[in-house]
């Protein structure tokens, strides 16, 4: 992973909200919100929020009673989710997964959506959140399958990348899309004091009303568009455009839809 690669602030982070939550996190979110609202949690901690698709969620599935804290490492993320959410149970705070400013045992459970492939030390976030969380508490996360598995990004990271031959971009393989190993995750939660591991892998539509927006929301709501600008100045609309002509090819004209694969982890603390 690179030092760009966590980076999602300026318009990469209004992007994110207005192109990639729709096309990707959204069903997520509703799927994730309703697995933590079914243990009935009091105090939930959510990390790497970005610009809160599961914050709203959560918000919407919990009773009124809960208390919930999101965070994130940019500020940029959250200042976005602030503007759209106003909820008396909602605290956000900016704030680094591997070191939280929380005290030992205060929630019933931790929520991390499509985050911890973001952290460089993954271990150290998962001991972080098997610390916070209360003896009967819950960790719940998401990663995203391979690459081969949600089609939009394959087919934009081989066009982005046929663009530049000689040092092809490659954030999505990397990073998003790059952990993703069910054995190695369920044994690095092990490790960090959780049991009872539970995963499954769940498929659903990815969704847009045009091949552009799938362009635009990869290509610029996203880190890729720092590998894009630091090969190309000023080539971040062309290359967008060799995206779009990609995803047109593949999946036609007007609305485009594929499917997308995560897989879901639950932990006990």
């Amino acid at each position: 992973m690179t030092a760009t690669d966590k980076v999602f602030s300026g318009s990469i982070a209004a992007i994110y909200e207005s192109h990639m939550v729709p096309l990707l996190f959204a069903p997520y979110a509703v799927e994730m919100a309703g697995r933590v609202a079914a243990h009935a949690p009091a105090a939930v901690l959510e990390v790497a929020a970005g610009t809160g698709a599961v914050t709203v969620e959560l918000l919407r599935q919990l009773p009124t009673d809960v208390t919930m804290t999101a965070t994130d490492l940019n500020q940029g993320m959250l200042d976005v989710a602030a503007a759209k959410i106003s909820d008396r149970r909602l605290h956000m705070r900016s704030c680094d997964a591997l070191d939280l400013p929380f005290q030992d045992s205060s929630f019933d459970a931790v929520v991390c959506q499509f985050g911890v492939m973001f952290f460089p030390d993954k271990l150290t976030a998962y001991r972080q959140a098997h610390r916070v969380l209360r003896n009967d508490g819950s960790y719940f996360l998401s990663v995203w399958d391979t690459l081969e598995t949600s089609p939009f990004f394959a087919v934009v990271t081989d066009a982005v990348a046929a663009a530049f031959p000689a040092d092809p971009p490659g954030f999505f393989r990397r990073t998003p899309y790059g952990y993703n190993n069910v054995a190695a995750i369920t044994a690095m939660l092990g490790e960090a004091g959780f049991s009872d591991v539970k995963s499954d892998k769940v498929t659903f539509p990815s969704r847009a009303p045009s091949a552009a927006h799938v362009a635009m929301a990869l290509c610029q709501g996203t880190p890729l568009r720092s590998e894009i600008e630091q090969r190309a100045p000023d080539g971040l609309l062309e290359i967008t455009r060799v995206a779009e002509r990609a995803v047109e090819k593949a999946f036609g004209k007007g609305p485009v839809e594929t499917t997308m694969r995560a897989i879901l982890f639950e932990a006990q603390a």
